[in-house]
């Protein structure tokens, strides 16, 4: 698969699972955007950058340093409680993460937006 394909996999796969959580807005895949899309639902707007990523079960530590710029643009998007900063995440296969993006980790969520507890109770660092 080359580059180029990626995102025009990733970004429609993305769309297809926000919009069961709320309404959409695209802003679409140029370098430049902080986000790709939002979305809205009651008390909630989630930004979200979707990605393609080779090795989908790297741990969320490879995976937040793999992903580190596209981190540091959704860090600039001012935390609040009524947002959500969030990386997406498609495997090759169509295999989905999830995570949200907090002032100093990486917290892995459910398609829903519902935080995944870890088994060793920690949270996702930098």
């Amino acid at each position: 698969m080359n580059p180029e394909s990626r995102p025009r996999r990733t970004i429609p796969g993305a769309l297809s699972v926000a919009r069961l959580r709320g309404m959409v807005q695209v802003t679409g895949n140029r370098r430049e955007v902080l986000f790709h899309f939002t979305i809205v639902a009651a008390g909630l707007v989630a930004f979200v950058r979707a990605r393609f990523a080779e090795r989908i079960l790297a741990t969320p530590e490879e995976l937040a340093a793999e992903f580190r710029d596209d981190i540091a643009r959704l860090r600039s998007i001012v935390e609040a409680a009524a947002t959500s900063r969030e990386l997406w995440l498609r495997s090759r296969h169509g295999t989905w993460r999830f995570f949200r993006i907090v002032a100093d980790r990486l917290v892995e969520i459910g398609r829903e937006g519902l935080i995944i507890p870890r088994n060793d109770g920690g949270q996702v660092s930098r």
